[in-house]
């Protein structure tokens, strides 16, 4: 007696589903890999799809599709876009599908969740998680902090604990910053004088 297989096609694909990757949803076979939520494609279980009409959702886009259009029309409504909307944080709920927005506080750029390493409450990409005064890799172990400014302990002994005096270093650092940026109007004005 040989084996006859199976006659079930994937209603996604429209491959043959076998027995060991076949998922039945009201008497209709799909694959497993092809049990998607129709809006965002993300993978669903038993335990967390919609269906209206022989098409899928999450929970999430099924009660969104209810509550926004108060029918199951199967369409999404297009937001208007607005300044207001634009510029509002994302709630909670929305980041989940939309990505992160996380900064870097070294670099400025978004930080995704496999680099970033988050110190008393600041992202940080781990790249970017090294001491200010002599770019020394940190670790969570390794790292001072004084005003949101990182030291390695090496350096934050160095230039802190031996003076004596923590603010002296962060206000030389803020008054080279600002010497800097009133620096080139004056260093304009001479170049123009010379003219």
């Amino acid at each position: 007696m040989a084996f006859s297989g199976t006659l079930d096609k994937c209603i996604a694909c429209d491959k043959t589903v076998y027995v060991v990757d076949q998922m039945s949803i009201d008497g209709v076979p799909y694959h497993r890999s092809c049990f998607r939520c129709s809006h965002c494609n993300g993978t669903l279980a038993m335990s967390n799809y919609s269906s209206m009409d022989g098409v899928l959702y999450c929970k999430p886009h099924f009660e969104q599709l209810f509550k926004e259009t108060g029918s199951f029309s199967k369409k999404f409504q297009t937001p208007t876009r607005t300044k207001e909307n634009e510029s509002k944080t994302p709630s909670r709920f929305s980041s989940m599908f939309s990505g992160t927005q996380d900064k870097c506080s070294n670099c400025k750029k978004t930080v995704y969740p496999l680099e970033k390493l988050t110190v008393e409450g600041v992202d940080y990409h781990k790249s970017c998680f090294r001491c200010t005064h002599g770019g020394c890799p940190l670790t969570m172990s390794s790292y001072a902090a004084l005003d949101g400014i990182l030291y390695c302990k090496h350096h934050f002994s160095q230039l802190f604990k031996e003076k004596g005096n923590y603010s002296k270093m962060a206000n030389t650092k803020k008054n080279v910053a600002e010497s800097s940026e009133q620096s080139s109007p004056k260093k304009e004005a001479e170049e123009e004088e010379e003219v």
